[in-house]
């Protein structure tokens, strides 16, 4: 493996020219007799007594790397390899472990009773950047514990793994004791404005609050927050089955005044039911009808949802929505012509309403300046947080 950087070379006559078929740096092979000496040929074979590569001249370095190379790793044979108390247990190197997977790279130090790497000793300036950082325990101190279990990558991340569960584990039971007192008390969850500076947060997330600032554990809630979206989202899409659905689309402005655009899924279980499950909300620059469908398509390919499968579209009566020529409704049709729109009827019902309570000419003066107003208000931000204090 380790040979197939460096191309042997073959003599001296024959190193005068560059080895062209090589992938490392050409070397200049015309050297001061005085500089060249015993250092082209340098080779320690033990690692401890070694120089670092970097302390070699730069001209010289790929020599060395390949000498090194050309003579293996330092394993000896044949040699007592001394016992060390690990844990009340005495044990010691073993040389099988050089006809192992490691057996180019693995080498042995007899002055440090010490294993070390030979790759990570000859490259190790130039991985990544990182230096001196990178492989001490290969490089500089050795590692004298090489087959403890307890040390392996996999038990480390094991060992994160519980501790991510366990974190996991607490925020998920305070949460759970939070629903479990609002429901028992029949208290509702939700506030007037989950805004993050608002002070009508609802009972679940002021209730939550005060439970984290008495448990340190509880004070970052958003990882489990996120993970019980992505495991939610993962249960619809797996319900879904790769079948044929609807979607119902609404977008409005959020207290920052920010546009946001949620999707729902409606489609038909295994079992015959009739679904509708949220899938997301997303902020959108503007509510034109390309954007709403390019965001539409963006949702649905994130959760790998073809939007092939379409096969209905359900919105309210806004002209980007159900415009005939360049409307959201037109644009996916021209997509998917199984697409069939539906018109919202509960939008249907409130223009009915509206029109009629028009006909009353109190009724018809009162939503004028209903109307007045909320353009007044909503103009303003100043304007609005007065009408909250007050």
């Amino acid at each position: 493996m380790i040979t197939s950087f460096y191309k042997a070379q073959a003599s001296a006559a024959s190193s005068s020219s560059p080895l062209t078929s090589s992938p490392c740096p050409v070397i200049n092979n015309n050297i001061n007799p005085s500089q060249a000496s015993d250092k082209v040929c340098y080779y320690e074979p033990d690692h401890a007594k070694r120089k670092p590569i970097s302390e070699h001249p730069p001209n010289l370095r790929d020599r060395i790397r390949r000498n090194y190379i050309q003579n293996g790793a330092c394993q000896p044979r044949g040699f007592v390899f001394p016992k060390r108390d690990f844990g009340g247990i005495m044990r010691h190197f073993n040389s099988e472990w050089f006809k192992t997977s490691c057996s180019q790279w693995l080498e042995y130090s007899i002055k440090q009773d010490a294993t070390f790497c030979l790759c990570c000793y000859l490259f190790k300036n130039e991985v990544g950047g990182y230096g001196k950082k990178v492989g001490d325990a290969f490089t500089a101190d050795g590692f004298r514990d090489l087959m403890n279990q307890e040390q392996s990558i996999l038990t480390a991340l094991d060992k994160q793994s519980e501790k991510i569960k366990s974190e996991h584990r607490v925020r998920l039971n305070a949460s759970i004791d939070v629903i479990r007192y609002l429901l028992k008390e029949g208290i509702p969850f939700q506030g007037h404005d989950e805004n993050v500076t608002s002070t009508r947060r609802g009972h679940f997330l002021d209730l939550l609050k005060w439970y984290a600032d008495r448990k340190e554990d509880l004070k970052n809630m958003k990882d489990i927050v996120n993970s019980f979206a992505k495991e939610t989202v993962k249960e619809i899409i797996e319900d879904l089955n790769e079948d044929f659905f609807g979607i119902l689309v609404d977008e409005s402005k959020d207290v920052s005044h920010k546009e946001q655009m949620a999707l729902v899924l409606r489609y038909v279980n295994e079992k015959g039911e009739l679904i509708e499950r949220f899938l997301g909300l997303v902020h959108v620059k503007d509510t034109t009808a390309h954007a709403l469908q390019k965001e539409i398509y963006s949702l649905l390919l994130q959760y790998s949802l073809s939007s092939s499968l379409i096969r209905g579209q359900g919105y309210d009566g806004a002209s980007d929505m159900q415009g005939n020529i360049n409307g959201l409704k037109t644009l996916i049709l021209k997509d998917n012509p199984s697409a069939h729109c539906i018109h919202c009827f509960a939008y249907q019902l409130q223009l009915t309403l509206v029109a009629v309570a028009k006909k009353h000419h109190d009724v018809n003066n009162f939503l004028d300046i209903l109307a007045n107003v909320l353009n007044v208000v909503g103009g303003s931000y100043k304007r609005r947080e007065m009408l909250r204090d007050d």
